[in-house]
């Protein structure tokens, strides 16, 4: 039985040192292999979180790019407003500024209806806030989506050919603003998220490292050292074979 325990031994340290990893079993330090693991589950659950919180981002980006549009929109609505305000023009002429404003109009219907990430609307309203698991302990943050129809927007039925109020352009432009903000806001607390998940993973990697990788000077030392005793054993069993053999042939005699 010592010798396949001396094998075994001997094979642990090649295994050491070929993979680099101490930790082979825990037969090579129970405790270890429990800190060993729980730490590299801390790491995954980090790596895993920023992976979450860079789709978060995305998802931010899309909504501040196609509300950037929106915004847009809107101020060449007040513009062509500002111009419809004349009483110089003739209903012709408001009726042909009436014309482009409800292209831009529908420009934001369809930036409000084809806005998405991954088949999730974002700006139609018809989506809840979502919520982005940050890390694996339980923590979560919020992406919000938003509203930006023409409806949300009280613009539906804006027309510059009748009575109209440049205010609720200048409402909605404020509403979007909004939005923009909070955007930018959460867009900046996930990068913090990102660097503390960085920081968090890399110092888990650091136990982890020092748990499981080999140091190799004190493998080598140990191996050579049960080689060594491998040999001394393998050298007294052949003695007592021999020794049990010459008293067998001096029975015979």
């Amino acid at each position: 039985m010592s010798g396949v325990s001396s094998v075994t031994s001997s094979s642990n340290y090649y295994s050491s040192i070929a993979s680099g990893v101490s930790l082979q079993s825990a037969a090579d330090g129970a405790a270890e292999l429990a800190i060993s693991e729980a730490a590299e589950a801390q790491v995954n659950s980090y790596d895993v979180g920023s992976s979450n919180v860079e789709s978060a981002v995305s998802v931010l980006n899309i909504e501040d790019a196609a509300l950037e549009g929106i915004t847009d929109y809107l101020q060449q609505i007040r513009e062509l407003s500002i111009q419809a305000s004349n009483d110089t023009l003739s209903s012709t002429e408001k009726a042909a500024i009436q014309e482009e404003i409800n292209q831009l109009k529908e420009g934001i219907t369809d930036i409000a209806d084809t806005t998405n990430y991954n088949g999730i609307s974002l700006l139609d309203g018809s989506k809840d806030d979502l919520n982005v698991a940050t890390d694996g302990n339980g923590s979560t943050a919020t992406v919000s989506t938003y509203n930006s129809t023409l409806e949300a927007l009280g613009i539906a039925d804006y027309d510059v050919t009748g009575d109209f109020d440049i205010s609720d352009i200048d409402a909605a432009l404020e509403t979007v603003s909004s939005m923009r903000s909070e955007t930018g806001a959460t867009t900046n607390s996930m990068s913090h998220i990102t660097v503390y998940n960085s920081m968090a993973s890399y110092n888990q990697s650091r136990v982890l490292s020092q748990l499981q990788d080999t140091d190799y000077s004190e493998a080598v030392s140990e191996m050579k050292k049960q080689a060594v005793l491998d040999t001394y054993k393998l050298m007294m069993q052949k003695k007592q074979q021999e020794d049990e053999k010459e008293k067998a042939n001096i029975v015979f005699q």
